[in-house]
């Protein structure tokens, strides 16, 4: 039964999709000259609305990205989306780092930096709007983009929390931009 169980488990992590963000090689100066490590900003999502990142430290990349994976996987949050796409607006912030999500129309694709567009990839968002403010550093970046995805609410939740009828929510609630009809001869 054991082994049932750990076969399962090795087919759900085999479904994940593991990107790496970003390598950065530290130098610490010691008697004998420069000692070099890695870290490694690893990003793992099951494609259907689930994410983690896990930040990894070893003497040899391999090893660093190793441990970004396995703290990602123990990281995972789970993300409600519309469509496809992130269900609205969004301001996530940390440390100096600003990252704007957007909801888009279908088709649009996921116009985001490279930091912002791995995760949505492994999250499995297939069509967003983003914009990265204020700091570039990676780490700012993929921090303030989980603050965002963490704070996004679905329209249930959102309907719980002001309290207000569901179906009104609902109603009122559009995820898709239309866009306007011409009318043939207009300019």
């Amino acid at each position: 039964m054991a082994k049932m169980r750990k076969g399962r488990r090795d087919e759900e992590e085999s479904n994940l999709i593991e990107k790496v963000i970003y390598i950065n090689r530290v130098a610490k100066v010691v008697k004998g000259g420069r000692r070099f490590s890695f870290s490694a900003i690893v990003v793992v999502g099951t494609g259907q609305g689930s994410v983690g990142v896990g930040f990894g430290k070893a003497n040899e990349v391999p090893e660093a990205i190793r441990k970004g994976i396995e703290r990602a996987k123990k990281a995972m949050i789970d993300v409600p989306l519309v469509g496809g796409t992130v269900p609205h607006d969004i301001l996530g912030a940390f440390g100096a780092g600003r990252v704007l999500l957007k909801p888009a129309a279908p088709g649009t694709g996921v116009i985001a930096g490279p930091t912002v567009r791995a995760i949505m990839e492994a999250l499995g968002v297939t069509d967003t709007l983003s914009k990265s403010l204020r700091s570039s550093n990676p780490h700012n970046v993929v921090r303030a983009t989980f603050d965002a995805l963490r704070r996004l609410e679905s329209v249930e939740q959102y309907a719980v929390r002001t309290g207000q009828d569901l179906e009104r929510v609902r109603a009122n609630y559009t995820v898709h931009h239309e866009q306007p009809a011409h009318e043939p001869g207009a300019v």
